[in-house]
């Protein structure tokens, strides 16, 4: 279900993938060890009550997910679908596979597995506070606690294929239309992706001054508001040496009064906002190194090149959770 990848902290390769009722012995294995690991609760975690039979069932009405490294299987998740929500029950990492990147690979996993819902949703204690932390670090945010119980929410993504300049405009122009001031965009993509053409619409929805075009050589562009709306800061982070550059420009003084936009902030700019939208640009067909540098501006690259890209929107945190969660979710994609 999800590509291989190597997980900090150590060299093996992480895999995801779906699996059914033939699969309860091995699950129920890894649940069992890796909530023995967990401290004693009381009441006890559910979970060590769990027999073959009760796991079968389980996978039969939902399914679940097995994490593999280098083929040796560490994690585990069940999935439970209700209504718009997909719930996430049983998520458990063995304790030697912990820190290489294995939970944050089933959560991603799991977003795919959600089959077009809108929520996903998890329940923890609140007497492991490492545990709650580990899911807000991912954008979930409590939305009800009932002792000894922590249910935590987050909005899965919404995927849109653009396949031309104007409809990368198009969409970021739609997604203005829900951005206020003190909203942080994290875009990411390789050269050429379609990042800068993306902010055009940002900022023809926004109603901003000024051409958008790529900052790479001033790092950061400030775009004044025409009407009563936010300004836009637009900000490219591709020669930034870490965070600490980031820091340096000095963005938390109109971070309150403006949307900022960071092209290439992927790890970088996530600690701009507690709340903020995670923007991926991927090139659905084979990948190819652009010819021009980002000076020349990324439009040009998506241009009139028939070649579909996947746009990847995650709203993560409080802001995004409770605004969607007062008003209907826009329409899905039958295809997610």
């Amino acid at each position: 279900m999800t590509p291989a990848a190597s997980g900090p902290g150590g060299t093996g390769a992480v895999s995801v993938r779906r699996v059914g009722p033939e699969s309860a012995g091995l699950v129920l294995d890894l649940i069992r060890e890796a909530f023995a690991n967990r401290p004693v609760l009381d009441p006890p975690a559910d979970a060590l009550t769990d027999t073959r039979d009760s796991i079968s069932t389980r996978l039969a009405l939902g399914g679940g997910l097995v994490a593999r490294v280098d083929g040796e299987p560490v994690g585990c998740l069940l999935l439970e679908a209700v209504g718009d929500t997909m719930w996430l029950r049983r998520f458990g990492v063995l304790p030697a596979a912990r820190g290489r990147g294995v939970a944050p690979a089933m959560v991603q996993a799991a977003e795919e597995a959600s089959g077009g819902r809108s929520w996903l949703k998890v329940v923890a204690r609140e007497e492991l506070p490492a545990t709650v932390a580990f899911w807000q670090r991912r954008g979930f945010v409590r939305t009800d606690s009932r002792r000894p119980y922590v249910e935590l929410t987050r909005r899965t993504p919404l995927l849109e294929t653009v396949t031309s300049a104007e409809a990368m405009r198009a969409l970021g122009e739609r997604v203005a239309a829900d951005l206020r001031a003190g909203d942080v965009l994290v875009l990411s993509g390789d050269l050429g992706a379609g990042k800068t053409t993306f902010t055009q619409g940002l900022a023809r929805g926004l109603g901003v001054a000024g051409a958008v075009t790529s900052p790479t050589f001033v790092i950061a562009r400030e775009h004044e508001a025409r009407g009563e709306g936010p300004g836009l800061v637009h900000v490219d982070a591709y020669r930034l040496g870490g965070s600490a550059e980031l820091d340096d420009l000095d963005l938390d003084a109109s971070l309150e009064d403006v949307v900022t936009v960071v092209e290439w902030g992927e790890g970088l700019a996530e600690g701009l906002a507690e709340s903020r939208m995670e923007i991926r640009i991927r090139r659905l067909g084979t990948p190819a190194a652009p010819d021009v540098g980002q000076e020349d501006g990324e439009d040009a690259e998506v241009g009139d090149v028939d070649e579909p890209r996947l746009v990847e929107i995650r709203r993560l945190g409080e802001r995004w959770v409770r605004d969607l969660l007062t008003r209907p979710p826009a329409p899905r994609r039958p295809d997610r």
